[in-house]
């Protein structure tokens, strides 16, 4: 599938701010069943992007805005194609013992222990139980069985839940957005031993009505020895495929924040982001 990504941020100040630096993670990743052909970053007021790659491969843009402006818009465009969903190899199964003794486990600790936003604490091991209560099977059934617990006995209710919310305060309230649902997913999974990720990214919604809002999306993913990270949304109850499309992976949403700056001057007035995702015809994606 091929896909078109637009993601605008724009903040209004009330008044004028100046030595702002920012970092943006918003290039898609290529990795075997996504490829990125074209990605495009504007700015206003104008200024020159660097980028590096991060501790986890993720490709981060960086500028600074010394002069004063009332208003940073952040644009990105983005080109995708995503692998047909008949063309992906199927996850195969591996047992929780074989995860245990796995050598490549242990190159993993950082997404098996607690980060900022999944603090590993007891409730969320016994949520994990009583989810696995018929027993534990493969790797990644559980993984899957363990999402749709989630989606089952959660509700999706926007402003329920703020951008410090944390796995265990969501899991209290039964309720939030694709961030909390995939930190408490992240929380199930580890609290179990599975080393598991949170992915940060777009997905292209076919049954999208008119001026249904559209948003960046979060979803997570679990190592499979053998395999590799095996995507799974338990947002909308479904392991990711050609509709889906990565752009940043880390412990938790602290390592991978749209936009993360800094500036003096006076304070936000206003901040709008707006997303769009559409499908392209191949003849129209850049070589």
């Amino acid at each position: 599938m091929h896909l078109r990504i637009l993601h605008r941020t724009t903040f209004i100040y009330a008044g004028k701010a100046h030595d702002s630096f920012n970092e943006v993670p918003l290039p898609p990743l290529d990795h075997a069943v996504q490829k990125c052909s074209s990605f495009d970053l504007r700015l206003d007021p104008v200024a020159t992007p660097q980028e590096y790659s991060d501790f986890y491969g993720n490709t981060i843009h960086y500028f600074d805005i010394a002069e004063g402006h009332t208003k940073l818009t952040v644009e990105a465009q983005s080109f995708i194609q995503t692998t047909p969903n008949d063309d992906r190899p199927p996850v195969p199964s591996v047992t929780s013992s074989d995860l245990e003794h796995s050598s490549e486990r242990e190159m993993l600790a950082e997404f098996y222990t607690s980060s900022h936003y999944v603090p590993l604490e007891v409730e969320l091991w016994r949520e994990a139980q009583d989810a696995l209560a018929d027993g534990r099977s493969d790797v990644w059934n559980e993984v899957c069985r363990l999402g749709r617990h989630i989606y089952r006995t959660f509700a999706y209710k926007p402003k329920t839940t703020g951008v410090n919310t944390r796995a265990n305060d969501a899991l209290k309230l039964r309720m939030g957005v694709c961030q909390d649902f995939a930190h408490v997913h992240l929380g199930l999974c580890r609290s179990l031993g599975i080393p598991a990720r949170y992915v940060s990214g777009y997905f292209f919604n076919t049954t999208r009505r008119p001026r249904e809002i559209e948003a960046s999306h979060a979803w997570i993913e679990a190592y499979v020895p053998g395999y590799g990270w095996a995507a799974f949304d338990a947002t909308h109850d479904r392991p990711a495929d050609d509709r889906y499309v990565k752009v940043a992976v880390g412990r938790d949403y602290a390592d991978i924040r749209p936009i993360n700056g800094t500036y003096r001057g006076a304070p936000t007035r206003s901040l709008k982001v707006e997303v769009r995702v559409r499908e392209a015809h191949a003849r129209l994606v850049p070589a």
